[in-house]
């Protein structure tokens, strides 16, 4: 809404400066620095004071008068050196805030999106640091959805990869199972691969000849034939399905999974391949430490500068691919760039499409995406790049120019936390930095034990508040308390941030966290049940706003209602920019400036109707606002807290 009107006064002001001046110009708008100053303010005559001689407060005042003002333009004043300071109408800015969406994107602006995330290995439980992909990755997906595009969700499988073929590695060679023993391991599966992951990694120590298992389990799984390309069929599926479980309790679901054993299947790659070649975008070493191999060169490109050894092998002497070949021809595909597409099958149980080599009818479109972002933590960062420069060796370079990596950095425990799950001695010293996981080690949280652990103390919480509560009423706030706790954490931090989750911190009630969020909206909705209790009115209509005075609303409640005005705009703004912390930042401002207003404006106890009235509908801008940005947030808003 204020982009709006920031646009309609600069092509306004724009209009003026060329008529009275003959001067094309740009106007620059500003938020002045205190509210009595007004909403909006143009610099314009300052710029121009030099272009025509003049005093700029002069040529602010001569722009001013006769100024044709739209409605929602209370006044203008010439503040300061020169400054033309507008005054939006509060009533009229009210009134369309409580009348139209917040976020109103123009038809067909947007793009058919294709977003990439969570992506975890189907080999062992999900942890915490999966969390904050999936998490980051969902919040996007909301975002870029409300700002008009099309956007397609996909979570990669790497079904042929060597954390899985240790996992079944574990199983006939360590463990001695029989598939059908695999299969009849009760629930939770992906706990117990957790723990035998780990345990294959110390086997391997044990005696580096036992490593000669995975390379030749890794070959059974790439060629997708065998009883260890049969075993590790069964350990994905079984594993992924538990993935999906664990994602569904934070409310993160998927458009289409996408296993590489697919790709590897329907030899995407030999495509890729072809195209690689012919643009003589990968050459064939003949000696070196290279020869045999087809290499990528990037030492021309600035972005590789530096490199001790810039060159990237795509396919190796031995005639495999390396995962950034299958990254570059998986690129291609999602861009649509590929003659060959999978086939599908719809994943009932779960609820979702997946790829196959042999599929079924009537399945959706998939890929040929205008845009590609792929959510990968930073350490993957170099990987993106070469992905990006396939793309441009191909020539596909708008296409290069729209894969975006969106990197994020890495979730660590807080010393309290790590204590808390074992990790740490309960009597022993505050370490001074937080505790790094490591999945090969068997150090980390499962992102499930995560789950209960904050629904467990958020049950604890609520039923110290609410005794009165029934057990079924006691869960369900539990655990959307836990899911909002958990989502805010992930994203409220900058992604350039190494964040050490702390449960104590994403619980607080009072802090930088989702259930403050939560407990705002609750203490707004108490009001209007309140009201109601008491016979008043508990909303207040659009046109009743339009009639209010200019005078009842004070400035505090303006500054609240301004700040919802600021969504669409900030929701743009994290969507170019990949900074969705923009987003939880402004929630919180948004909660921090009603909590301030809740004692200083009381609705039930205010006689002066037009003054109800107004904080009435301050009260409803904001509940508006708030459950906008929880629904871009993923955070439920309970009813009671």
């Amino acid at each position: 809404m204020l982009s709006d009107f920031k646009s309609e006064l600069s092509a306004l002001l724009a209009d003026r400066i060329q008529a009275l001046f003959g001067v094309e110009y740009d106007p620059i708008v500003e938020v002045p620095p205190r509210r009595e100053l007004g909403d909006l303010a143009f610099p314009a005559a300052l710029h121009l004071a030099r272009t025509l001689k003049r005093n700029p407060r002069g040529i602010a005042e001569e722009l001013a008068e006769d100024f044709p003002s739209p409605d929602f333009v209370r006044e203008i004043r010439v503040e300061g050196a020169g400054y033309l300071n507008f005054f939006l109408d509060r009533s009229l800015v009210t009134r369309q805030l409580l009348t139209e969406p917040l976020i109103q994107p123009e038809p067909n602006s947007g793009e058919r999106v294709v977003l990439e995330h969570t992506n975890i290995n189907p080999n062992k439980a999900a942890h915490i640091g999966h969390l904050r992909n999936a998490v980051l990755g969902d919040v996007l997906s909301k975002v870029l959805r409300a700002l008009g595009n099309t956007v397609e969700v996909e979570n990669y499988i790497d079904d042929t990869g060597v954390q899985l073929a240790d996992v079944v590695v574990g199983f006939l060679d360590l463990r001695k199972m029989r598939l059908e023993e695999v299969a009849a391991l009760p629930e939770p599966f992906d706990y117990y691969c957790w723990d035998l992951y780990s345990e294959v990694g110390r086997w391997y120590e044990e005696d580096a000849q036992n490593q000669e298992l995975r390379r030749s389990t890794l070959q059974e799984l790439e060629h997708g034939s065998g009883p260890r390309a049969e075993m590790g069929r069964l350990v994905s599926r079984r594993v992924v399905s538990r993935h999906l479980a664990t994602m569904r309790r934070l409310s993160i679901t998927y458009d289409l999974l996408t296993h590489e054993g697919a790709v590897l299947g329907l030899d995407f790659f030999s495509e890729a391949f072809d195209q690689l070649k012919s643009t003589g975008a990968i050459h064939l070493e003949d000696d070196g430490k290279n020869a045999g191999c087809w290499v990528m060169p990037l030492s021309e490109s600035e972005e590789f500068a530096g490199l001790e050894d810039p060159d990237k092998v795509i396919v190796r002497s031995d005639g495999t691919v390396t995962y950034v070949g299958k990254d570059i021809a998986y690129q291609l595909w999602k861009f649509g760039l590929l003659d060959k597409d999978f086939q599908y099958r719809f994943w009932e149980a779960e609820d979702v499409w997946e790829t196959t080599v042999d599929g079924e009818p009537g399945h959706p479109a998939f890929g040929r995406a205008e845009r590609v972002i792929n959510v990968i933590d930073i350490r993957q960062s170099y990987l993106q790049k070469i992905v990006r420069a396939g793309l441009e060796a191909l020539g596909y370079h708008d296409q290069a120019s729209k894969s975006i990596h969106f990197a994020y950095e890495m979730v660590t425990l807080s010393p309290a936390t790590a204590r808390q799950f074992g990790f740490l001695e309960e009597d022993g010293e505050e370490e001074a930095r937080s505790l790094e996981m490591s999945g090969r080690k068997g150090i980390g949280v499962k992102a499930d034990d995560l789950i209960d652990q904050l629904e467990a103390k958020s049950r604890e919480e609520i039923s110290s508040r609410n005794r009165e509560l029934s057990a079924e009423a006691l869960d369900v706030l539990a655990r959307q308390i836990s899911v909002a706790a958990l989502r805010f954490f992930m994203v409220k931090a900058t992604t350039n941030r190494v964040i050490a989750f702390d449960l104590d911190e994403a619980l607080n009630f009072e802090g930088d966290s989702g259930p403050y969020l939560q407990y705002s909206a609750v203490r707004a909705l108490n009001i209007g049940r309140r009201l109601g209790e008491a016979g008043l009115p508990t909303q207040v209509s659009s046109s009743q706003v339009g009639d209010l005075p200019p005078e009842v609303w004070a400035d505090d409640l303006w500054d609240l209602i301004l700040t919802v005005a600021l969504i669409p705009q900030k929701t743009a703004a994290a969507g170019e920019s990949l900074e969705l912390s923009l987003l939880a930042r402004h929630a919180l401002d948004l909660a921090q400036k009603f909590h301030a207003i809740y004692h200083r404006h009381p609705i039930l106890q205010e006689e002066d109707l037009e003054i109800r009235n107004a904080r009435l509908a301050t009260m409803q801008v904001f509940v508006q606002g708030l459950t906008v940005l929880s629904d871009l947030l993923g955070l439920p808003l309970p009813d009671r807290m």
